[in-house]
């Protein structure tokens, strides 16, 4: 594997460590993929450094647990915001 690619793999674990950051976050913060993201943390790190790749992955697993909830949320603050407008345009 080039080592430039193990060396992202490795800052991209630390951040979604640091920043208990998403999927999504990580590639919008780094400029790749989710599909990369996802490929150095599980497959390409868990080669370079195991106990790391582990330690990101919890923090994988949680935001994937927890995914549907922000999802939610988020559509719960779009109609909420709508209902608002809807409202304003009322009075």
């Amino acid at each position: 594997m080039k080592e430039y690619i193990e060396e992202r793999a490795v800052q991209i674990a630390n951040y979604i460590i640091d920043e208990n950051a998403t999927v999504r976050q990580t590639a919008k913060k780094f400029g790749i993929s989710k599909s990369t993201v996802h490929k150095d943390v599980t497959d390409r790190l868990t080669h370079i450094n195991p106990a790391l790749a582990a330690q990101a992955r919890v923090v994988l697993d949680i935001n994937k647990a927890e995914r549907h909830i922000r999802g939610g949320l988020a559509t719960k603050e779009k109609y909420e915001h709508r209902l608002q407008a809807c409202s304003r345009e009322n009075r």
